[in-house]
């Protein structure tokens, strides 16, 4: 597929995902085979199935505050701010596809600190 359908799906799981809270929209969304894995916690989960019952048995789905991505091909790397429940949390997924879906994703949470006071004659605040 190309880059462009790719960049649609992406913009599409934004909005259904994120905007309207719209689980459904996994199946048009997320490959068969679909993996999702989060290194800092040691979990995998294998299978658009088994994501879509995830995410509907989520507490409450994250806000999204911010978002941004970088795509090249089939490779794409979010950055995303997401409340939850008040907690925000800087987020960085690297997505793969094939044939225009989402076959993979791997996401990476940090929660902000503050910027140590010896860096500031280097640093700008952002």
């Amino acid at each position: 597929m190309s880059e462009q359908e790719n960049r649609d799906t992406l913009e599409r799981y934004r909005q259904e995902f994120f905007e309207r809270q719209n689980i459904d929209a996994i199946d048009d969304l997320m490959h068969e085979d679909y993996v999702e894995e989060y290194p800092q916690s040691g979990e995998r989960i294998r299978g658009k199935d088994n994501a879509r019952t995830m995410y509907e048995s989520y507490p409450s789905i994250p806000n999204l505050i911010d978002y941004g991505y970088t795509i090249s091909g089939d490779l794409a790397v979010i950055e995303m701010v997401l409340d939850y429940d008040g907690n925000r949390m800087n987020v960085c997924e690297i997505v793969e596809f094939e044939d225009g879906k989402i076959k993979g994703d791997r996401g990476y949470f940090a929660e902000p600190f503050e910027a140590p006071e010896w860096r500031a004659q280097w640093a700008e605040r952002m």
